[in-house]
């Protein structure tokens, strides 16, 4: 007999699939070769076409239960719940972002104290031009490295590659996804992104820090904390559904708030890109929970350098707090918008370039670890890939700056650096300066200081690197050389990194990339017009152009408006060019729309999580279709099994053995000569549960006798099976055993007599948002006379399921009349 647990796909027309979470396939290995997508992005009218191995792993993830079971038990035990105010709730909010701001802290201390420290090892080779000495010493820090950071993804934890944020988005907007939020994902994440960075490939924190955030939301909230057996904090009332979720989006929030040092961006970053799910009580709390990570970070930063104490604690210098601090703002000519549209549609196109390219070479990827069988080898193999990676960005960083002669210092006050002099006379080495002289101080004032462009541009932290490229007044520091080899390797290997065997993400390139394309219009501009000091002509500056093309580039990959606007103002307080970002952000997410999805909507593709958007998209020959013209019953599964009040054990065992399936409607009779009509629905765990308590079985087969006792509430609330063997050898018992063929369980008191249910004849639109907006799980579908005629779950609405059971698969090469498509 098949076991409870079983993988086994269920044939019969209309049944739902169903895997708990324990038994599915890891589906966030973004590397693990089992999509084999064959879509062509060119435009986002077209859906993916989705091969028979992808809707098989479509088909795995449940939708996530965020309403309680309205049964008679709940509402016995609602009845003895005491008014309680929120403060409890605020008190997890503040120590999630507590924790997310000293972890986004401990990050950015340890990328820059190992950066540091590697280019310090090399600075006496770098100076003495020996470009291969420096090669093989930097390739042996940074292989070391890549070694520990893909190796944690690749057999440690492979739900941190490569950012984690697509699961979470997945997560929250109601999939099921199983090792998202463990410690091994925690700890591997954060050690993998550290190292990753340090390493030396073009990528960012901030993706894991997103996902890492997530996971202190996830596990604070159902954190038990015991001191001698006492629990003087027990939040256990947190541990449901629907307050997981709001704890893992306001730690994404906080993730945000600690990594860019902006809380008010990371609100706003959670509404626009990561949350399903929102209101104005979960706003307040992402906020205030925003506030503290931001809070922890900056309080830390202000005294903490490399870990070594600065003093000044609690002292917010503006350098600190304000990651690309712009300190010279700019007055605006109503002639600065002409580049910036230009800026703005450019950002489009390159980014929805970015999208493409990073989408093929993720296919490519798994096409090519899919033709390796063993699992092992593939494991290695995907472990030298990013090995290669490194070996490619290393050479560029490393080499690249040679050709390059060293360029004076004038207006780059970056690089002037008077609190790091020593008792003498020399300045601080920094990667920025590599073959140049050593900057020196004269006449005790002025510095004689150059600096390598491409160094600057490549081998700096990206941080630094943007902060340069952002700084206003620096008219000649940077020639279009330089702007553009980087500009070159940085977008061509940042695309080839994102999808590697690694925790990374790609904020931090996305602006780089975007700035540098920016400064280099701002330069044609100065080419043309000149070096303006003037009041009218200030605003001709490739720094502020530099700014305008980061927050393009960045909605052209990501699609975000609202709150990479705001992040961009928290990120370098340069108010006065808001109305530029604005206008450039907007065209670039335009025209990134007209070539193809965003990125994250595509890896959610790509990774087969099955993604609820909030409107229902269904193309048909490059036209959208308008769903209020279908009807439930075109994409409903028939044939659905249905429960009695009250049903045999031996039955109820059997049907669980034999299906996968993760909930059953529940039908009665008012009369014994009236056809049977919707109660409720019952869940598959509920109904174990009740197996597990022989208590509860009873003799008598009537449907309107009372039961002889109850469960409590608390008894089947259960989340997951603890013990899964153990119950399918129960069911085994059960289902043999003459015994409990006499034996009846009734169903009544735990019936979830609140369970929504929707005419055949109902609006498939409105169907899709009813199903979305309440986070349901199934969705009954009766007839006029209230019977079970059909069922509607997640795996239902998914695109290509759409438009298969609308029949449009067929019309694309045999054309129907509206009429007919209404059939």
């Amino acid at each position: 007999m098949p076991t409870l647990l079983s993988h086994k796909r269920c044939t019969n027309e209309g049944e739902e699939q169903m895997l708990l979470a324990e038994d599915r396939p890891d589906l966030i290995e973004s590397l693990d070769p089992r999509c084999d997508s064959g879509d062509n992005n060119r435009s986002c009218l077209r859906n993916i076409n989705f091969q028979e191995k992808e809707r098989e792993y479509l088909s795995v993830p449940e939708s996530l239960d965020y309403l309680p079971s309205h049964s008679k038990i709940y509402k016995k035990w609602l009845q003895g719940q005491s008014y309680r105010l929120d403060w409890d709730r605020w008190l997890v909010m503040g120590l999630i972002g507590i924790v997310v701001g000293i972890m986004g802290f401990l990050i950015h201390q340890i990328i820059d104290y190992l950066i540091q420290l590697k280019w310090e090892l090399v600075e006496n080779y770098i100076q003495k031009n020996n470009f291969h000495m420096t090669w093989i010493c930097i390739f042996g820090i940074g292989l070391l490295m890549i070694i520990v950071s893909s190796g944690l993804v690749v057999f440690f934890c492979p739900a941190g590659a490569p950012s984690g944020l697509p699961e979470v988005i997945g997560f929250l907007n109601g999939a099921s996804i199983p090792h998202v939020f463990n410690i091994r994902t925690f700890l591997g994440t954060f050690g993998s992104c550290v190292l990753a960075v340090a390493s030396g490939l073009f990528c960012g924190p901030e993706g894991p820090m997103i996902h890492l955030g997530a996971v202190i939301g996830y596990g604070l909230s159902q954190f038990e904390p015991k001191i001698l057996g006492i629990n003087p904090l027990s939040f256990t009332r947190f541990w449901n559904t629907a307050d997981k979720r709001n704890f893992v989006t306001a730690g994404a929030g906080a993730g945000i708030a600690s990594v860019f040092h902006a809380p008010v961006g990371g609100l706003l970053f959670t509404l626009e890109e990561v949350a399903s799910f929102w209101d104005i009580k979960l706003a307040w709390q992402t906020f205030f929970c925003c506030l503290m990570a931001a809070f922890t970070t900056d309080l830390l930063s202000s005294s903490f350098s490399g870990f070594v104490y600065r003093g000044q604690f609690g002292f917010f210098k503006a350098e600190k707090r304000i990651l690309f601090w712009v300190k010279n703002l700019l007055d605006m000519s109503i002639l600065a918008f002409i580049p910036a549209i230009f800026i703005g549609v450019l950002g489009g196109l390159l980014g929805a370039l970015f999208v493409f390219l990073n989408i093929k070479i993720n296919k490519f990827r798994m096409w090519f670890f899919k033709r390796i069988p063993k699992t092992s080898l593939r494991r290695v193999t995907k472990l030298l890939e990013t090995v290669l990676v490194l070996v490619l960005t290393l050479t560029a960083t490393v080499y690249l700056p040679y050709f390059f002669h060293c360029t004076p210092v004038k207006n780059l006050p970056t690089f002037d650096l008077p609190s790091k002099l020593q008792n003498t006379s020399q300045v601080r080495w920094q990667a920025s300066q590599y073959n140049c002289p050593p900057a020196t101080l004269q006449n005790g004032t002025d510095f004689n200081q150059t600096f390598n462009e491409a160094a600057a541009l490549l081998a700096e932290n990206g941080m630094r690197g943007i902060t340069y490229l952002f700084r206003r007044g620096t008219h000649n520091e940077f020639g279009y050389a330089s702007l553009f080899t980087a500009l070159v390797f940085y977008f061509l290997l940042s695309c080839l990194t994102a999808g590697s065997a690694v925790a990374s993400g790609l904020v931090i390139p996305m602006l780089y990339t975007g700035a540098l394309f920016g400064r280099i219009i701002g330069l044609i501009l100065v080419s043309t017009f000149g070096v303006r000091t003037d009041e009218s002509g200030a605003w001709i500056d490739p720094g502020l152009f530099a700014a305008v093309g980061a927050a393009s580039f960045f909605s052209g990959v990501s699609r975000l408006t609202i709150s990479l606007t705001v992040i961009m103002v928290e990120l370098t307080n340069d108010v006065q060019s808001l109305l530029l970002i604005m206008l450039a952000v907007m065209l670039a997410k335009m025209v990134g729309d007209w070539f193809n999805t965003s990125l994250y909507s595509s890896l959610l593709k790509l990774k087969c999580i099955p993604y609820l958007d909030a409107e229902p998209f269904v193309g048909h020959r490059k036209n959208w279709l308008n769903l209020e013209l279908f009807a439930a019953r075109d994409v409903m599964k028939r044939h659905v099994r249905v429960l009695r009040l009250k049903e045999n054990v031996a039955f109820l065992a059997q049907l669980l053995a034999d299906t996968n399936h993760s909930g059953f409607p529940v039908v009665c009779k008012s009369k014994a000569d009236q056809t049977e009509v919707f109660l409720g629905t019952i869940t598959r765990l509920e109904l174990c549960m009740l197996l597990e308590n022989e208590d509860i079985f009873e003799m008598d087969s009537e449907e309107n006798s009372e039961p002889c006792s109850l469960l409590s509430y608390q008894k089947i609330r259960a989340e997951k099976l603890h013990d899964q063997q153990r119950l399918a050898i129960m069911l085994d018992c059960y289902s043999t055993d003459p015994l409990y063929q006499q034996l009846f369980i009734n169903l009544e008191p735990y019936i979830n007599k609140s369970a929504m249910s929707i005419q055949a004849h109902f609006s498939l639109q409105r169907s899709y948002i009813i199903f979305r907006s309440l986070g349901l799980r199934h969705l009954t579908v009766v007839d006029l006379q209230n019977q079970v005629v059909g069922i509607i779950t997640r795996k239902d609405l998914i695109s290509f399921q759409l438009e298969e059971k609308l029949g449009l698969q067929e019309s694309l090469q045999q054309p129907h009349s509206d009429d007919e498509l209404l059939d």
